[in-house]
């Protein structure tokens, strides 16, 4: 008796192209005239050119064995030619319900997304799973090859249009799941740009609060739970436009020395904690974390629908006029700033990336993500440094 059984590998595209091992065939019980079968095919992603690393099975081998599965008696009569004998395999019970078994979001069951590694056109990123069962942080970066602000061009699968734009990058840290963070990085580009390309060029601020306000909108309609912080840089016309809610965090490079372009949104900073209990919220302190309700440890951010009368989207920005001195920028989860500072965090890029024949950008990225790990970190870690010197007209 023989049983196929077809499992698909599907993964939602997030934020990164996979490499994974396509469905594949599994014969329970194979002839030796029916040899087992492998297709490949490798999904992509509609926003970065993420690999995502996995522990895979090698593709050249073989799912069965049909010298192993089966035994081969020859006997021998003195009066008739040899008879080949099969052994009678063991009884396979096939359950009633069906035999397709998908991993979607819950990446550990596909394979565990330890580290995610990208080298971009004039960005490098780096993420590192922490001690939770699955990563949580998600990237979004889309760059304009040509290098000319004054171009329309089209991002290709998401269909988005951007207009005098140059590069937009973004790092979201989710809480509570994933499904914050993947929602923003799919979708917080779109709708800046869309507002970006309806208002007047002193309405920058504007159109970025709008349209993280829209995008925390959509994702609250779509009933999911947890949320994400933002951290966001739109470059534009020889302009650098920061944008955060949350504990992500943006640092500049000016000429070796660190600026930090966001603040950090904690129930603990006085405005933020004046906001809160303003509007019938209230904010304690329990074993030296400062707290929403008793719950979050942050203040802004997309979703937390539970909390959303005190967690609110709206980000805060900042415009910098790009400049020779402008080294690069560096996006970061809470995960790298919770044990790294401003100024160390820009030495260690700079060490690699300025001032030396054999840049390195890359190796500092991942350095970057590596150091917390070095002092006790278990959260995730996610890292994007930009090279401005890129994108300076």
């Amino acid at each position: 008796m023989s049983c196929a059984v077809a499992v698909p590998l599907r993964v939602s595209p997030l934020f990164y192209k996979l490499s994974v091992s396509p469905p594949v065939a599994l014969n329970l019980h194979a002839s030796p005239s029916s040899p087992s079968t492998t297709s490949h095919s490798s999904p992509t992603s509609p926003l970065s050119p993420l690999t995502l690393r996995l522990n895979n099975q090698p593709e050249d081998e073989p799912v069965s064995s049909s010298s192993s599965s089966t035994t081969t008696l020859l006997t021998t009569a003195t009066s008739g030619p040899a008879l080949m004998k099969m052994k009678r395999p063991a009884m396979i019970k096939i359950p009633s319900s069906g035999l397709s078994f998908v991993a979607t979001e819950a990446l550990a069951e596909v394979g565990p997304m330890d580290k995610v590694e990208v080298e971009g056109e004039g960005y490098y990123v780096c993420c590192k799973r922490g001690k939770r069962r699955a990563m949580e942080d998600r990237y979004s970066a889309v760059v304009n090859s040509q290098g000319d602000s004054k171009q329309v061009f089209k991002y290709d699968l998401s269909m988005f249009i951007f207009v005098q734009l140059q590069a937009f990058f973004g790092v979201f840290d989710g809480h509570g799941g994933a499904k914050a963070a993947e929602f923003a990085a799919n979708n917080i580009g779109r709708n800046i740009m869309k507002e970006v390309t309806r208002r007047r060029e002193e309405e920058i601020e504007e159109a970025v609060k709008d349209g993280y306000l829209t995008t925390d909108a959509e994702f609250l309609k779509e009933g999911a739970s947890g949320g994400a912080c933002c951290v966001t840089a739109l470059i534009r016309e020889g302009d650098l436009v920061v944008s955060n809610a949350g504990d992500c965090r943006a640092v500049l490079s000016r000429g070796g020395v660190a600026e930090a372009l966001t603040v950090d949104h904690r129930p603990c900073r006085e405005d933020e904690r004046d906001r809160i209990e303003n509007t019938g919220g209230y904010v304690d302190c329990c074993r030296g974390v400062w707290r929403i309700q008793g719950s979050l440890a942050v203040s802004r951010g997309l979703g937390d629908q539970h909390l959303k009368n005190w967690v609110v989207a709206e980000p805060e920005t900042k415009v910098v006029r790009l400049a020779p001195e402008c080294e690069f920028l560096i996006l970061a989860s809470d995960g790298l700033w919770d044990k790294v500072s401003n100024q160390e965090a820009v030495d260690v890029v700079r060490h690699l990336c300025v001032g030396i024949d054999n840049l390195e950008p890359f190796s500092a990225c991942k350095k970057l993500v590596d150091l917390p790990v070095t002092r006790g970190s278990i959260d995730d870690i996610s890292v994007m440094v930009i090279q401005l010197t890129h994108f300076i007209p």
